[in-house]
């Protein structure tokens, strides 16, 4: 029998609910993802489901870390050892992207391709902006932009059109020259992603749908491939992303989806409420089951019912709506009935002023912590609907003023922040002429907040380089700085390289000194000096500068801070976010409302009450949506605001456990009238019928996702540098000195085009005219996306490598099995994982081949080295078998660089030395896990090409 543990009668019959379709209309707290693991469980166990045939998309990285971490564990708990690495879990865009890579031939992209982020998107856009304002009549859909905003209006009809599938014939077919000219626009950007090979987040969808919907073969394979589909948070899932599921799904239809309507937020990202409304109309009467939770294991009975009051409220003095059919009507009730008097949802306001507000809020939580009502800040959070509102960060201000440590990532304070104003103060001092311009006021782009910032950058280092104790990093900058202002020939180094430079001074060593099992507050100004060379390494790699030159220097250094800085500046940067610990310990948090979806807290202020529900469509994107979508309006316009404005409260509401107080200040003008009504009716945390005393306060609940690590990506570099594994892997620096790797890549690539072509078997393709044109098509990909190129004698090495290789196998392919495998295996805490070049052999057993662009080496004198790969293959055979059930007969090393003699070293499989390799790697990834990262490496070759050489001189 299925061990259904704590499971309830409305669960126990989503689990066991396999075949057809499945609506579970999931409240919060009603252990949602709870459902979901044993469900996945139950089709394993039970149904006999392997792995491999369970799709689950949701709705964020985390979560899906979390639901694969779960289901391991659930898995080990009860005897039962699948891969569970081999399902496809992941958000919507992971997914759609895996797809994409394992099928790449099919699309439109390229091997090599760039993701565009958010923000390349709109940099992308802006760099060609001219091309845009050349569109006849653009001015009357984007009327008075700068081009910068002309840019981000620009994204955000190019992704909601492209989600909607809309068809840019059709919108040239119409007789509005305002559409005709949305089309120009949209053609533009399809036609410059396509040229530079770039994908962004809403094509990734685009292209997955284009991908299985024009290739029957392989919408076929991937059908017979996915046997049950899991869709999370169906509420927030856009057109597009219906039409990818219900494909997969075919005939079979096992398409469970799970959802709440009332949490639906994300309608500006082009999320619709009516998926989830409408999924059962998609089937015949009768077919597809509605399994409601409404059983709330979450929250005290007082939020509960606060909440459920909340969305019926609908009908106020001053405001009426009604949701008639867009929403399924429900009544979440709790697990357990209070055993309080007082009340669990109360307010906190002030009557004078915000100065009064921020000492009320302080002394509750200083109560809070004295009377051990709570033993770690994290128990508390603040909701709003911004974060980045001046009157939130001067709360965040306060209480950190006062000793309370507040994270809030995504504050916008990035820039802010002591450390990155130090050190960009710092680096425009090394430009004197730069500075000379902000002094001057010359720079036409900027605007007074811009130059205030850029001078209160250079006052902070200009202070910090004076005292006594700084002297020899006011020398190193002085001579830096006379450098490039005499700079007649190029530097070995750009801004990145400058960095890392001032690496060797304090405050920077002390900073990067940093123990990495401190708080999160604690390894902040490491992880913004981390962040800080992400963002100057993308602006070199985009604008292709690699050195400091005389004829360039000044240009590049004002567009950095003029306009790449400037833009980012204007947009703000979240910080740092732990996916492995939402709440840091000795933290309070301030999270927006969307970004504490899905979480818990003891404690929970929600404020913004001064918020009133707002139009959040265009009247020109409505007029696109009623000619071009696919599906005719589904909410009444008027009514969608109010709509969005309960679900997003509800959601707020909803994420306190213990504790739900609303809060807000005179000054604020709150609470507007749509709260009104149940702000009076709750009582304040003064009045007699609220005690602190009766309460106990939960923890809050630990979050243990497994991390992923392979040999050649973590156990190498682990032990080549555990210093370079923290300042790289664990804080995220950018490395700057790595030596361009494209002739390895252009072979390594091209081996692959011909075994993918002999396992299609297509042997006869594989000619040395077909082979040359891959390896052209390769490079042209590969230098678009590296900026960098290979001189004639190089590409043509690499060229002769290949076809050396082809010609050797004598036309002989039919014992290749895979190629480019990436494998992957669960264990009990974390996730091995490895990309295997070639697997061949025939029957039961089978080879290992793993390609190395080089010369055969001296036996001997690189022993060290040859016995590093030996390792890595061990851990690929051991993969290899525990996924698969195969049995490694050997190991080999392929040197397609050399010419004359065998070019392979090959190895036998002995299970000793494998589970050795296996058991050193478990080691040393447990030594990752604790944070042991005090080994510097050993030699001097290492050192010599390490950005962290300058820093080192002083560990």
């Amino acid at each position: 029998m299925f061990d259904f543990g704590n499971a309830n009668p409305s669960q126990k019959e989503a689990i066991t609910a396999c075949n057809g379709p499945v609506l579970i209309i999931a409240g919060p707290g009603t252990g949602k993802t709870y459902t979901l693991v044993q469900r996945t469980v139950y089709l394993i166990q039970e149904c006999g489901v392997l792995p491999e045939q369970i799709f689950i998309a949701t709705f964020t990285e985390k979560a899906a870390k979390e639901i694969i971490t779960r289901i391991t564990n659930e898995l080990i708990s009860r005897d039962i050892f699948v891969n569970v690495n081999e399902m496809y879990i992941g958000t919507f865009h992971s997914l759609c992207l895996r797809i994409i890579k394992e099928n790449i031939e099919f699309t439109r992209l390229k091997r090599n391709y760039r993701l565009l982020d958010d923000f390349d998107q709109k940099y992308l856009v802006f760099q060609n902006i001219y091309k845009f304002k050349n569109i006849e009549n653009i001015e009357s859909i984007f009327p008075q932009s700068s081009s910068w905003k002309l840019a981000e209006e620009i994204c955000l009809y190019v992704n909601n059109l492209s989600e909607e599938l809309v068809s840019i014939t059709d919108l040239y077919s119409d007789s509005n020259a305002d559409i005709i000219a949305l089309a120009d626009v949209m053609s533009l950007y399809s036609e410059l992603i396509r040229e530079e090979n770039l994908i962004d987040f809403s094509t990734i969808q685009t292209e997955c749908f284009r991908l299985i919907s024009e290739n029957p073969d392989v919408l076929t394979a991937l059908q017979d491939k996915f046997r049950y589909l899991m869709i999370d948070e169906y509420q927030d899932t856009n057109y597009i992303q219906e039409q990818i599921v219900f494909l997969l799904a075919g005939k079979r239809k096992n398409i469970c989806v799970v959802g709440d309507d009332d949490q639906g937020l994300y309608r500006f990202r082009g999320a619709t409420i009516r998926n989830i409304l409408e999924f059962p109309s998609k089937f015949s009467s009768g077919e597809c089951r509605i399994i409601p939770l409404t059983i709330n294991y979450r929250s005290n009975k007082d939020i509960v019912d606060f909440y459920n009051k909340w969305m019926s409220t609908t009908d106020g003095s001053k405001f009426k709506f009604s949701w008639d059919k867009f929403r399924y009507s429900k009544k979440i009730e709790p697990y357990m009935q209070t055993t309080l008097s007082s009340s669990a949802v109360v307010k906190l306001s002030s009557n004078d002023d915000t100065d009064e507000w921020h000492e009320k809020i302080f002394n509750f939580i200083t109560d809070l912590k004295s009377t051990g009502k709570i033993n770690n800040y994290n128990q508390i959070a603040f909701l709003f609907n911004s974060v980045k509102h001046q009157r939130v960060t001067a709360l965040a201000n306060y209480l950190e003023s006062k000793g309370i440590n507040v994270y809030s990532p995504r504050s916008d304070m990035f820039f802010s922040r002591e450390e990155i104003k130090l050190t960009l103060g710092i680096l425009m001092l090394m430009f004197p002429s730069y500075v000379s311009g902000i002094e001057k006021g010359e720079y036409k782009f900027l605007k007074p907040e811009h130059y205030y910032y850029f001078r209160d950058c250079i006052v902070t280092a200009n202070e910090f380089v004076t005292k006594d104790e700084n002297k020899e990093l006011k020398r190193f900058i002085r001579a830096r700085g006379k450098a490039h202002y005499i700079l007649s020939g190029t530097t070995d180094y750009a801004y990145c390289g400058l960095l890392y430079q001032l690496f060797q001074y304090d405050p920077f060593v002390s900073i990067l000194n940093t123990e990495m099992s401190s708080g999160v507050i604690d390894i902040r100004p490491a992880r913004n000096l981390a962040l800080l060379t992400q963002i100057i390494g993308k602006y070199e790699y985009l604008h292709r500068i690699n050195v400091l030159s005389a004829k360039s220097i000044n240009k590049n250094t004002e567009r950095l801070f003029n306009l790449y800085l400037r833009l980012l500046i204007d947009g703000g940067i979240a910080e740092y976010e732990d996916e492995s610990e939402y709440a840091p310990s000795g933290c309070v948090s301030f999270l927006t409302i969307h970004q504490a979806k899905g979480m818990e807290f003891p404690i929970v202020f929600v404020d913004s009450l001064s918020n009133v529900p707002r139009k959040s469509y265009k009247d020109f994107m409505s007029n696109i949506e009623e000619k071009y979508f696919h599906r005719p309006a589904f909410e009444p316009y008027e009514q969608i605001k109010y709509f969005d404005f309960w679900r997003l409260y509800y959601t707020a509401f909803s994420r306190a456990q213990d504790l739900l107080i609303l809060t807000c200040d005179e000054n604020s003008k709150t609470p507007s009238k749509y709260f009104a009504e149940v702000y009076d009716e709750i009582p304040s945390i003064e009045s007699p019928c609220f005690s602190l005393n009766e309460f106990e306060f939960h923890n809050v609940k630990s979050t243990n996702l497994k991390d992923t690590f392979s040999f050649t990506s973590h156990i190498t570099v682990y032990e080549t540098c555990s210093l370079q594994y923290k300042f790289y892997k664990e804080l995220e620096f950018l490395p700057v000195r790595q030596s361009a790797m494209i002739f390895g890549t252009l072979v390594h690539e091209t081996i692959e085009d011909i075994h993918r072509c002999a396992i299609r078997g297509e042997e006869s393709k594989i000619t040395p005219e077909n082979i040359s044109d891959w390896f052209e098509n390769n490079y042209v990909s590969l230098i678009k996306s590296e900026h960098t190129y290979l001189d004639k004698p190089q590409k043509e090495a690499a060229l002769n490598q290949v076809l050396r290789y082809a010609e050797r196998q004598h036309s002989k392919w039919d014992s290749i099995k895979q190629a480019e495998v990436d494998v992957s295996l669960v264990q009990p805490d974390y996730i091995i994982k490895g990309k295997i070049d070639l697997i061949k052999g025939n029957n039961d057993t089978v080879e290992l081949v793993d390609f190395k662009s080089e010369k055969k080496p001296d036996m001997e004198l690189m022993r060290s080295r040859i016995e590093h790969y030996r390792r890595q293959l061990h851990i690929y055979a051991y993969l290899v078998e525990k996924r698969t059930g195969l049995k490694v007969s050997k190991m080999h090393l392929y040197y397609t660089g050399e010419e004359d003699g065998n070019p392979m070293i090959s190895f036998p499989y002995t299970k000793s030395a494998v589970e050795g390799t296996v058991s050193a790697f478990d080691k040393t990834v447990h030594k990752i896990l604790n944070k042991e990262f005090n080994q510097c490496a050993e030699s001097i070759k290492t050192c010599k090409n390490c950005d962290f050489r300058f820093y080192c001189q002083n560990y």
